[in-house]
């Protein structure tokens, strides 16, 4: 089957997370034998924020590491009728422009024969409700929904005909142990301040954990504000900046322990969505503590990684950690067991196509050269 992915950006990961977890789909579905596109639109701000930081050079370095991903820019004179007529599958982001996503819903009320899946991985269904229930989902075969709790609020709203939870997940192409590389420091976060969604969990579970145990800390992301950077020096914190999503395996192999900080509206609004940073994580073999959140589905075993309950038991389990490799190790093995059984990019893949199935799609592999 042809799959068409409507994406903010595929090429860029620049404060857009969700580009992970499409690279690894796109991966995973033509390990399957199914061809893939992404098409994102020009004046996309990841992207251009990308080659803002980093230079042009970080769209080559992404083609460089993606050589079989296929992507088209495309500007607002677009043909998208034309460009989806071989398409069998096609999925449209949340942050397609709402126009857009009308549009396309017509073209399938019209007849078209491909089927069309919308696809939310953000929590404005709640912290925006408007945004959302202002998106004219008329024509669209289903949506995919980043948990259950998104699910149940797309049902209640009565966004949507049927709602399907679709997790992210670990691309484990390129997320996955680097036992060869040695470990130069203590602590790795990798994140982004945002938009204080929370600024105090990261001074409670990071920033004073790491100054109380004078930790090897090294921070990498975007978006921090002149105050976080001062307290991050102030902390004897390294940041380094922007990373590609790609680089990160490495940059964990180098740290002997790291940490998921959760947003404050995941945690209070929509319980049981992690986001992908943890999938990556424990896919590297690392282990994790987390700030708290409601493993409310049960993606995780007790012992995959640690709860801290507030930054002083932070403080201890970093310590412990630290401490006793064989803990370590052991809670890192168990992580990386629970990502390979349950929570990578082919599962998912796998977990789309039970969808497309559910939907009446008939989701044969391509034969060569089809």
């Amino acid at each position: 089957m042809r799959f068409v992915f409507y994406t903010h950006s595929l090429a860029s990961d620049w404060n857009h997370g969700n580009a992970h977890f499409l690279r690894g789909v796109m991966r995973a579905l033509q390990a399957r034998g199914h061809e893939t596109q992404a098409l994102e639109p020009e004046g996309a701000w990841s992207r251009e924020n990308l080659v803002a930081d980093r230079g042009p050079g970080a769209i080559s370095a992404f083609e460089r590491a993606f050589p079989d991903l296929s992507y088209e820019i495309y500007p607002d004179s677009f043909d998208h009728e034309a460009a989806l007529e071989t398409a069998d599958v096609v999925v449209v982001h949340e942050w397609t422009d709402p126009a857009l996503v009308a549009r396309l819903g017509q073209v399938r009320a019209n007849g078209a024969r491909f089927a069309l899946l919308f696809h939310d991985t953000h929590h404005r269904a709640v912290s925006a409700e408007g945004e959302i229930g202002g998106l004219n989902l008329t024509g669209y075969d289903g949506v995919l929904a980043f948990g259950e709790t998104l699910r149940e609020t797309y049902l209640a709203a009565g966004w949507g005909r049927q709602v399907f939870t679709w997790h992210e997940a670990a691309d484990t192409s390129i997320f996955h142990p680097h036992p060869e590389t040695p470990a130069e420091g203590d602590l790795i976060w990798v994140g982004n301040w945002g938009d204080d969604e929370r600024s105090e969990e990261l001074e409670s579970f990071l920033i004073a954990p790491a100054e109380r145990l004078r930790l090897r800390t090294l921070i990498h992301g975007v978006r921090y504000p002149d105050h976080a950077l001062e307290r991050l020096a102030q902390a004897g914190i390294d940041f380094g900046g922007s990373i590609a999503n790609a680089d990160v395996p490495q940059a964990f192999a180098r740290h002997r322990v790291t940490v998921h900080v959760p947003r404050r509206p995941y945690v209070e609004s929509l319980p049981g969505i992690p986001t992908i940073r943890p999938f990556e994580a424990l896919a590297c073999g690392i282990p994790l503590v987390s700030a708290p959140w409601n493993d409310a589905e049960g993606l995780f075993r007790p012992g995959d990684f640690r709860f801290a309950r507030d930054g002083d038991e932070m403080t201890d389990h970093l310590r412990e950690l630290l401490l006793d490799p064989d803990a370590a190790r052991e809670q890192a093995t168990r992580g990386l067991e629970t990502i390979q059984a349950r929570h990578t990019c082919g599962h998912r893949a796998d977990e789309l196509l039970e969808v497309l199935t559910r939907l009446g799609v008939t989701t044969h592999e391509m034969e060569p050269g089809q």
